[in-house]
């Protein structure tokens, strides 16, 4: 995962200005809160999470849509 320096914040700064989080997030659609300067938490946008959950759901479907297709065969033989 790439991380833009931009929205990185420390523990202590989120605690004490989460406003200046949730900005971030609007600006830039998530932020990574670091712990000991190392990236810890990730507050995402809730739209892009659920646009992220659709495309699951649509990979899904052409992954079922191309094992039907590659084993039509077998389940025309299982249909009978």
């Amino acid at each position: 995962m790439l991380v833009n320096t931009n929205n990185l914040i420390s523990l202590t700064e989120a605690n004490r200005n989460f406003s200046k989080v949730a900005r971030m997030v609007d600006e830039n659609g998530s932020a990574v809160i670091l712990k000991n300067n190392a990236p810890r938490y990730i507050i995402l946008d809730f739209n892009e999470v659920e646009a992220a959950e659709e495309a699951n759901d649509e990979d899904i479907m052409a992954i079922s849509a191309r094992l039907i297709e590659k084993n039509r065969e077998a389940y025309e033989v299982l249909a009978k």
